[in-house]
């Protein structure tokens, strides 16, 4: 549904889209409330996880105005200025780390301060993409429009497994005056495959499972085939157990594909979950993901298209696998906020039309407001 304006306050209806329209809200400046969430649902009003979210807006932030009424079905969200720094913020075990960071690597460069933030929770469940999967496919987007060689930290010091979580990472990012405008449109050829295959409070020959059945399907289609086994013990293996596999495919133009697979929360009645599959599942969602081919990982057009509309006044242009859901609703949303329109057409080659996208839009020349000049 449309945004209403009323009184310099964009007006949204629904809980869908939540994060990005208060990411979007944080960075353009403009107030926005969002009426009527979940009111048919037994439970209404904002999850846990949601309210968790905003908690760490207002971290990040300095003098944003929440106003949430009694049953948690209407949201107004003031954005304050960002302001970044040192940060710890437990994350809801709703959902993962990953609902978290993403966020945190989109406002990052804007700060007023360096951000280095310590996120506790799970680092990976089915539902979100895992820390794995934003280190290797989501930082390198964000590299590609900042200026300088700028130096990003990101460590996983302990991981954690649905329900009970207890992972933790760590991620430094510098500030960023103005971001660049990008031309990226060759995906390249895939040169080889990387990933990481994690157990978490299991035996360690179920990674190495994993390993066997994800390069029985990869080996098929090239040699370079190298997954890592992280087995956590101890400490930094969080409180439940878990087990599952990041993939990552590197093309000789520097793009990265990414897919994941890991074993769904043991319920009571549920099939047991057999860690072959698991790797099979990863090895097939990455060669979907390759045959999608794109310029960037399908998880993080959102967040490209956010950067291309805030880099400086001038065309930037990428091509994108075929649109998701959430990515074709985040345009809309990027109008609302920004007026940024993008022009979107189908890939032609050879007088043959592909399924990739071609995006193209003029940022709006966004400026840190937090960083002083020189």
């Amino acid at each position: 549904m449309p945004a209403i304006i009323k009184n310099n306050v964009l007006i949204y209806e629904g809980c869908n889209y939540l994060r990005y329209r208060l990411i979007l809200s944080t960075l353009s400046g403009k107030p926005v409330r969002i009426t009527n969430i979940r009111i048919k649902d037994d439970d209404p009003g904002l999850k846990e996880y949601e309210v968790s979210f905003i908690r760490l807006l207002d971290k990040i932030t300095n003098g944003t105005r929440i106003e949430l009424n009694e049953t948690g079905t209407n949201l107004f969200y003031g954005p304050g200025l960002l302001n970044g720094g040192e940060l710890e913020h437990d994350c809801s075990l709703q959902r993962g780390i990953g609902y978290y960071l993403e966020a945190i690597v989109i406002l990052a460069p804007f700060c007023k301060n360096a951000v280095d933030v310590k996120l506790k929770g799970i680092t990976n469940n089915t539902m979100d993409p895992s820390v794995d999967r934003i280190k290797v496919a989501a930082v390198p987007i964000l590299k590609r429009f900042l200026l300088g060689d700028n130096e990003i930290l990101f460590t996983i010091s302990k991981r954690g497994a649905a329900p009970l979580g207890g992972g933790e990472i760590r991620f430094k990012c510098p500030v960023s005056r103005n971001l660049k405008s990008i031309h990226f449109q060759n995906s390249g050829m895939v040169k080889r495959v990387r990933g990481t295959a994690c157990s978490i409070r299991v035996s360690p020959a179920i990674a190495n499972r994993i390993v066997e059945s994800a390069k029985g399907v990869l080996l098929k289609f090239l040699p370079d085939v190298y997954i890592h086994t992280d087995h956590c013990k101890g400490a930094a293996s969080g409180k439940s157990p878990g087990f599952g596999v990041t993939l990552s495919a590197e093309t000789t133009t520097d793009v990265v594909f990414g897919a994941e697979a890991f074993s769904p929360l043991m319920k009571a009645g549920s099939l047991p979950c057999v860690p072959e599959d698991i790797g099979k599942e990863a090895a097939m969602k990455l060669v979907d993901e390759i045959y999608r081919n794109g310029c960037v990982d399908s998880p993080f057009q959102s967040m490209t298209a956010m950067f291309m509309a805030l880099g400086k006044k001038d065309v930037s242009k990428i091509v994108t696998g075929p649109l998701t859901p959430s990515m074709i609703q985040f345009l809309r949303d990027l109008r609302d906020f920004f007026g940024v329109v993008f022009k979107i057409e189908k890939l032609r080659e050879d007088d043959e039309i592909l399924d990739q996208v071609v995006l193209t839009c003029i940022g709006v020349g966004y400026s840190n407001r937090g960083k002083r000049t020189l």
